[in-house]
């Protein structure tokens, strides 16, 4: 079989190293891509380091990618040889993105225009799902905040004169939150960040910025009081520290959600308080079987798909990370330590 190079994590707990393995070969309903750019999430630290969702070993993590289908399997309609793509992965070695060649489900892949880079695209996958799931995704243990999503009927604009808060507006996460509360209409949209990212913030629809080292954590609900008498339904704290959950509860009204990104430390996950509150756990991911099952997953790629070709969605900053896979590691640990901000890490397998 062809061979191909690919960043092995070759145990439970192990480290990192580049080395090779086969090409895969696209089954029914996958697509194989040529990985021109393949965006670095904490995620593969939390696998890493804890052992979480990898069952088979040596094993190939990476959770976005952007490039070129060069073969689809039995079934593949809407996708075809050649077309260049964004995607997200799932747990398998033959899908992960930190590698040369991978295998992705054609219903969460998304087409790209040719005025897009792969660099800027790899910015979006796992930021453009995770917004929406935890804005959009019906309300469930693996769900989202419930909101009417602004693709439907009757969507977009639906929520004007509502505020939301996004905590962490400058990541990448908290940049597509924002665009998307814009397209829902949400107004005004108050987010967070240090002072040299308040304009990155503000161009991506943020109407209030709040420099979270001026204004402390503690002081931020007084803070968001003084911009809108309106009760805050709906917290996005794409940060999601103790401190900065425990924050957005404290802004949060009655009967309103709060979508976090890591493990909850407020509210009781799956179920409401007693005031009715809400806390999202978010899972960002097109291919989660409960987002695949019932549609929802597909509907966020070709989304995704449509508002790439009307202009509509803005990539993220970008910065490269040079060494191919060879860096991923060296990137890998500026995100655990806190040494990135307001840009997205990426790698080129190739």
């Amino acid at each position: 079989m062809a061979q191909q190079l690919a960043l092995l994590l070759p145990e439970k707990h192990g480290k990192y190293t580049v080395g090779s393995r086969p090409i895969p070969t696209p089954g029914p309903g996958d697509v194989l891509i040529e990985v021109h750019a393949a965006g670095l999430n904490g995620i593969d630290n939390y696998i890493r380091l804890v052992g979480a969702f990898i069952d088979t070993y040596p094993a190939v993590t990476g959770h976005e990618g952007a490039g070129v289908v060069k073969a689809v399997g039995k079934d593949v309609r809407d996708i075809a040889e050649g077309d260049r793509v964004l995607f997200e992965c799932w747990f398998s070695a033959d899908r992960g993105t930190y590698q040369q060649y991978s295998l992705a489900d054609a219903r969460g892949v998304t087409k790209i225009p040719d005025s897009l880079s792969f660099d800027d695209a790899v910015t979006l996958p796992v930021s453009f799902a995770t917004a929406a799931v935890g804005l959009y995704a019906p309300k469930s243990k693996r769900g989202g905040a419930g909101l009417t999503p602004f693709w439907e009927e009757g969507g977009q604009g639906k929520y004007t004169s509502e505020p939301i808060v996004i905590l962490g507006g400058s990541s990448c996460v908290g940049q597509l939150t924002i665009q998307l509360a814009k397209l829902s209409g949400f107004n005004p949209i108050i987010s967070t960040c240090s002072t040299h990212n308040i304009d990155y913030v503000k161009q991506a629809g943020a109407t209030h910025v709040i420099d979270y080292k001026e204004t402390s954590y503690a002081d931020l609900p007084a803070a968001i009081a003084k911009i809108t008498p309106q009760p805050c339904q709906l917290v996005y704290d794409a940060i999601s520290t103790g401190e900065t959950q425990k924050t957005g509860w404290n802004i949060l009204a009655s009967n309103g959600s709060i979508c976090v990104l890591l493990p909850p430390h407020v509210g009781k996950y799956g179920e409401e308080a007693e005031d009715g509150k809400r806390t999202v756990y978010v899972f960002g991911n097109v291919n989660d079987p409960e987002h695949q099952d019932s549609g929802f997953g597909g509907v966020v790629a070709k989304t995704l798909e449509k508002l790439l070709a009307e202009g509509t969605v803005r990539p993220t900053r970008v910065e490269v990370v040079l060494g191919g896979l060879h860096g991923i590691q060296t990137g890998l640990e500026r995100l655990m330590t806190g040494k990135v901000s307001g840009a997205k890490l990426i790698v080129h397998p190739q």
